[in-house]
Order: C-alpha cells, then sequence, then structure tokens
C-alpha cells in the first residue's frame, strides 16, 4: 500500500481524501513542517518512507531530485482557480490509474484528465 506524504501546496482536504479511500497519509502541516523548504519536506518523506504528494513544480526537477533516488513524486498540475473537491477528484483518478504500478523512484505528473510517469531508464547491458 502506497503511503503518502502531504505538502502545503496541496489542500488541507487532500490528506484528509487520501485516508478516506484507505491510504496512509499525513499532512506536514501536521508535523509541524508548515512552512519548511523543499529539502527538509523531501527528507521529512523519505524518512517517512513515503511518496510526496505536491502542487509546488519545484519538485519536478530531476537534476535536484533524480528519478530512482527516492520514493516517489506527485506533482499535481491544475489551475489554482478549481475547487479542491476537483484537485482531490483529479489525484485519487491518478492513483486509481497507476494501481498496482510501483511509484517508488518515479515522477509522477497529474493535468487535467492525464498522468504522466517518469521512471530512471534501464541502462543497456
Amino acid at each position: 500500500m502506497w503511503r503518502f506524504i502531504v505538502d502545503e501546496s496541496m489542500p488541507r482536504s487532500t490528506v484528509l481524501e487520501l485516508r478516506r479511500v484507505g491510504y496512509w497519509a499525513e499532512d506536514v502541516r501536521e508535523v509541524s513542517l508548515r512552512g519548511a523548504d523543499d529539502d527538509t519536506v523531501f527528507h521529512y518523506a523519505q524518512t517517512q518512507q513515503a511518496t510526496l504528494v505536491t502542487a509546488d513544480r519545484d519538485f519536478e526537477d530531476i537534476r535536484r531530485f533524480p528519478l530512482g533516488a527516492h520514493y516517489g513524486i506527485v506533482v499535481v498540475r491544475v489551475p489554482d482557480v478549481l475547487p479542491t473537491w476537483i484537485v482531490n477528484a483529479e489525484l485519487l483518478k491518478a492513483l486509481q490509474q497507476l494501481q498496482g504500478q510501483p511509484l517508488h523512484g518515479a515522477l509522477v505528473i497529474v493535468e487535467l484528465g492525464r498522468v504522466r510517469v517518469r521512471r530512471q531508464s534501464c541502462p543497456e547491458l
């Protein structure tokens, strides 16, 4: 079962929705990481062996957060003007589509009606 750390860039309701459907989820605001820098939030997710869920596009930088070197990052790219229920619905729909696939080491980009997954490529033998 996937584990998630939800960044403060996501609606507060996101962690509740993840829990409602059965995932282990923790909001950084619950563990006194509100206002923490990206590296601190990322490190915390790694210590929890959890995938980070965020709307912060800085986490898409694979030079800073290399593919294969973390427990997974999910970046939710939806317009800020959308109601939180749509944001959460898009995330849950994306996770349902990814069911059975490992998130470990992957960068997942969630957009309206679209999910993209980047994984570390296997070296040629």
